[in-house]
């Protein structure tokens, strides 16, 4: 709590000046201090306005007035200067509060010396005001909230409270947003013992003006009777305080839209680490860290970039809202990037280089927050590790390693740094142990990350620690997150360090690049320790069979590796993978086979989630690609946790059973040949299927059944399906629309049947149909009867990618039979809903239009990546019905605001698309549909 000089006894009176009230501008501001606040001129222009004052309520008029010029012209010259110098943060947001500090005191120079004077007030007629919270820290972003404290010394008198009430309403006008309490010295000590958060606050008190003496005394009685000898009480909680908020941002530092104050490695992790070393150590300022031990000078050097990153961020988001603001939704990472001066470069966005900047920042805070906590624990005011207390049998630790306050430790510095493959060792021995690294060994290593150079890279043995590390032990994720956070991962594998902290901009993953890699591996270790084989049924088999884990598990590691630059990133990959897999000791044979997963990682996703599995053609190019079994085993288990590893809820069943059948198929056709995968197998079996399902019926109807419809239609959809369409068209009128709605548990979707007569754009109908009850169409397929039906079937989701509620299903019903019926014009009734978010507005999706008469044996595939948005997929299907294409299947992929939409056509001959110029054509038309949409989406 800081203290200005003992005042004369004039302090309270009109003689004293208001430059005896207003504190000194502390330390270097960002602007001069008379450009924020002249105390002289305004001192000036108060005795003016008063002069003019007939009564109270005029009185406070006119000070108002006063102020909130001087206010708004000192917020704006110092929000100039921070757009000069966005980074310089610490003295801008000292130069907020000291604009603030002057405000207060102005006003308490007004309340005491005009409306409240009390020239020989008696012992208990005093008051101190003080600043609590950030403010009294002296830090204030642009719309923090001002927190004051009014302190009197037994007793609220009736004088105390005009004043503060005169005080309040002065605030008021001027528009601050006050946070206030009028306490006793006696009610500061019993609430603080009641409530931490209330003795955070006194614990971060300052003097602004008033009574010197009576905040003396506050100062002293709160170290005595409240602070000493309540360390650990006060450590505990506050640490439970920590846990509780992060588990509510998110649970975990790479949370892609971060709370810049309340989340992991955000500011309010450092301001916890400050109060704890303040309320242990009675450190006045951060720079005391040093002093008392807890940190080095290097350390305490990047808790300051930190903290000075993280208040210029909290400023950018501020002025850019004009409100409070501490969330760094998508949009405003975008505005902030901007304003913090950073700019595009080597293939990547800026936002995606301030993001890297902001995680790599966050994870320095949490390295500065384990190093502290050790420290306290060494200090025996925090407890330890509450795990590592359960076990009082632990594994015996090796040399050159001692245990420090049960964690690992490295008795001689200089003999382990004399080897630096000691430096793998040590995280052998942590995982073999299971004990955590001590701080003292983590600071080693970071000061020596130079050891590990090209020699120490290539020795067997070096390679045979860090591949254990990865296979032996059971949980790689451990050890490989704190390597990467030490920075041992990116100096053992330097085409690493380039994806550290990497940000993705886009609204599909939740992860950095790194965390990612390290979420995939823990996703295969989770698997091998038979924790998701309900789960991961088919990944969880294939493991059990035996795989190489070495290729396995370096594929994993490497596969993203290439991201971040301007050339496609699995191409990139692959050729660095050709360079990093020998290093890691694998074999030429094994090294081949990792390139080749990492040049091919997405395949089989993409194959499986846009394209018809049920085509043959899709699985027998599938099936030369990988070529033997071998692979497909690898590229499944890879593919299964690289889709997990993108984040919560990412994986679905959906994804499962296109997985499944698309291994199925290929290992099929692997083993028996590719011709055996052929449309004339498959509508066979389906009509096998069917027949004995329609056991109960007439043997003609049955017949019927089975001839009316084409071969396309037995090959593409499933077999229950077939079922359902039987039993809709018996005996079905022409003007009869029939809809069955039915959830799909294994698809994670509902399947929405439609049989009804055919007719030119049934399939657009229907789309915008399900597009204005909200639902999001994941697979569709239609096909026309040789009786002139139409079977169409979608699979929905609702808005959480989940199946329809039963309950939901009577108004989706409702909704389909209007629009299908003319009631309701899809595409006037889209208009309202066909809106984008404003936090997701700055996502830049670029449109690709691929046509590909390769793919499918009868069908031309268009596929069109592009920017989602509700009513995409009817705008493209309108295009298509206009043009008299008729759709046939559609296959929809969805990665966050990118959406690919794949299209299996022909067109009104039957025939596939050949015709260059009608293609050239047909892609300007959908373009601009796409652009039309964009627009519309966009506008207010």
């Amino acid at each position: 709590m800081t203290l200005h000089p003992e005042p004369s006894a004039a302090s309270v009176s009109e003689e004293a000046g208001l430059a005896r009230f207003v504190p000194a501008a502390p330390g270097s501001l960002i602007c001069a201090e008379t450009a924020i606040f002249d105390v002289a001129a305004v001192a000036a222009e108060l005795e003016a306005a008063w002069a003019e004052a007939t009564d109270a309520a005029a009185l406070r008029k006119a000070t108002v007035g006063v102020l909130a010029a001087v206010q708004k012209a000192g917020r704006e010259t110092i929000a100039a200067a921070i757009a000069e110098a966005p980074r310089n943060a610490r003295p801008a947001v000292r130069a907020y509060a000291w604009l603030t500090d002057c405000i207060v005191t102005s006003v308490l120079y007004t309340a005491l010396t005009k409306l409240h004077p009390n020239p020989t007030p008696s012992e208990g007629e005093r008051i101190a005001v003080l600043a609590v919270g950030g403010y009294g820290r002296g830090e204030m972003s642009p719309e923090s909230d001002v927190d004051l404290l009014f302190l009197a010394p037994h007793k609220i008198t009736g004088w105390i409270e005009s004043l503060v009430e005169s005080m309040l309403y002065m605030f008021w006008d001027l528009h601050l947003k006050i946070g206030h309490s009028t306490r006793t010295i006696g009610d500061c000590i019993r609430l603080g013992r009641e409530d931490f958060t209330i003795r955070t606050a006194l614990l971060e008190l300052r003097f602004l003006a008033g009574n010197r003496r009576l905040a003396r005394d506050l100062h002293v009685r709160l170290r005595d009777e409240l602070f000493s000898g309540t360390a650990r009480e006060f450590i505990e909680a506050k640490l439970a305080e920590r846990e509780e908020r992060i588990r509510k941002q998110g649970g975990q530092r790479y949370v892609v839209e971060p709370n810049v104050k309340e989340g992991k490695g955000g500011l309010r992790d450092l301001h916890t680490l400050f109060w704890i070393a303040k309320y242990v150590h009675g450190v006045r300022d951060t720079a005391d860290l040093v002093r008392a031990g807890v940190f080095t000078a290097d350390e305490y050097r990047q808790f300051e970039e930190a903290e000075t990153f993280l208040h210029a961020v909290r400023n950018a988001l501020h002025l850019i809202a004009g409100r409070p603001m501490d969330q760094l939704t998508f949009d405003m990472q975008v505005e902030v990037a901007d304003f913090l001066g950073y700019v595009d470069y080597g293939g990547r966005r800026a936002v995606e280089h301030f993001m890297q900047d902001y995680f790599r920042h966050a994870t320095r805070v949490g390295e500065l927050t384990r190093i502290f906590l050790t420290s306290l624990e060494a200090q025996h005011v925090k407890q330890g590790p509450a795990l590592q207390r359960l076990f009082k049998r632990r594994r015996k630790i090796a040399a050159p390693y001692e245990l420090v306050n049960n964690r690992l430790d490295i008795a001689d510095p200089k003999a382990f740094l004399s080897d630096p493959v000691n430096i793998l060792r040590l995280f052998e021995e942590a995982l073999r142990t299971g004990y955590l690294i001590h701080p003292n060994a983590m600071r080693l290593i970071s000061a020596n990350l130079d050891r590990i150079d090209g020699e120490m890279r290539e020795d067997p043995e070096a390679q045979r620690i860090f591949l254990d590390l990865l296979l032996k032990h059971g949980n790689p994720e451990r050890s490989l997150r704190r390597m990467n956070e030490l920075g041992v991962l990116g100096a053992f594998i330097p085409e690493f360090q380039h994806i550290v902290a990497m940000m993705q901009f886009n609204m599909y993953h939740s992860y950095t690049v790194d965390e990612h890699t390290i979420q995939c591996i823990s996703n295969l270790a989770q698997i091998e320790r038979g924790e998701l084989s309900a789960d991961l049924p088919l990944a969880s088999s294939i493991l059990a069979q035996g795989v190489n884990r070495r290729v396995l598990y370096v594929a994993l590691l490497l596969h993203d590796i290439g991201k971040g630059r301007t050339e496609d990133h699995s191409v990139i990959g692959a050729q660095i993978a050709r360079r990093v897999a020998p290093r890691l000791g694998l074999k030429p044979a094994e090294c081949e086979t990792v390139e080749w997963l990492v040049r091919y990682h997405l395949l089989m996703s993409d194959m499986a989630q846009k394209r018809d599995i049920a085509d043959p053609r899709t699985v027998r190019d599938f099936a030369k690609a990988v070529k033997t079994r071998e692979r497909l085993d690898l590229l499944t288990v890879l593919t299964v946790c690289d889709i997990r590893g993108v984040g919560p809820g990412v994986w679905n069943n959906w994804k499962a059973v296109l997985l499944r059948s698309l291994h199925a198929q290929t290992a099929h056709a692997l083993e028996h040949g590719l011709e055996e995968i052929n449309r004339d197998a498959r509508e066979g079996e389906a009509k096998k299927v069917l027949r004995a399902a329609l056991s109960d019926w007439d043997p003609a109807d049955r017949r019927a059944e089975l001839q009316r419809h084409y071969g396309t239609y037995w090959q593409g959809l499933p077999f229950s399906a077939h079922e359902v369409f039987a039993r809709l068209l018996r005996d079905i009128r022409d003007d009869e629309i029939r809809i069955d709605l039915h959830p799909d548990e294994d698809r994670d979707a509902t399947r929405a049947c439609f049989a009804l007569s055919d007719h030119p754009g049934i399939f657009s109908r229907l789309a915008g149909a399900l597009a204005l009850v909200g639902a999001n169409v994941v697979d569709a397929r239609t096909y026309t009867s040789k009786d002139g039906y139409a079977t169409a079937v979608f699979w929905i989701q609702d808005n959480d990618g989940n199946p329809y509620e039963e309950s939901r299903l009577p108004r989706l019903r409702q909704m389909i039979g209007k629009t299908l019926r003319g009631e309701i014009v899809a595409r006037d009734a889209l208009k309202s809903r066909d809106k984008i978010k404003k936090r997701e507005s700055k996502f830049n999706v670029p449109t690709s239009i691929i046509f590909d008469n390769e793919g499918s044996e009868i069908f031309t595939i268009i596929e069109v990546d592009t920017r989602d948005r509700p009513g995409l997929l009817f705008d493209l299907t309108r295009v298509l019905a206009g043009n008299n294409i008729s759709i046939v299947t559609a296959q929809i992929a969805t990665y966050g605001a990118q959406v690919v939409d794949v299209f299996y056509v022909k067109d009104m001959f039957g025939m596939k698309l050949h015709a260059e110029p009608k293609r050239r054509a047909l892609e300007k038309k959908l373009r601009e549909a796409i652009e039309l949409g964009a627009e519309r989406a966009r506008s207010e």
